[in-house]
């Protein structure tokens, strides 16, 4: 369980770093912008490689959270760097992550 608080933190951390990016850029100057696209792209790699570090008692304990969504786009990002829909990622970002990081949240604070 210890290995599981410390990849529910740096999920957590990741999350709230890659809001901050899509809070303070448009769609379009993270398109523009290589630095705020890396470190989007960056964020959201490290919630989907931590994700497939937890435990599977972990996951299985909260089946309900879309696990394999960041874990889909890790794969995407690290292994389909050149065909990277930024307008997926930004809308990831976005919409999916912050209701995502929420339940994180609230596993970690219950560990």
């Amino acid at each position: 369980m210890q290995r599981d608080a410390l990849l529910l933190a740096e999920i957590v951390a990741a999350g709230d770093r890659a809001a901050s990016i899509v809070a303070s850029h448009t769609r379009e100057e993270i398109g523009s912008t290589g630095d705020a696209r890396d470190a989007l792209l960056w964020n959201m790699a490290v919630i989907g490689e931590a994700v497939t570090q937890l435990s599977d008692d972990l996951r299985h304990a909260h089946s309900s959270i879309p696990w394999q969504a960041p874990v889909s786009l890790r794969n995407r990002v690290i292994h389909g760097y050149w065909s990277i829909d930024m307008d997926v990622v930004y809308v990831a970002a976005v919409d999916d992550l912050p209701p995502f990081i929420a339940r994180i949240r609230a596993i970690a604070a219950s560990l």
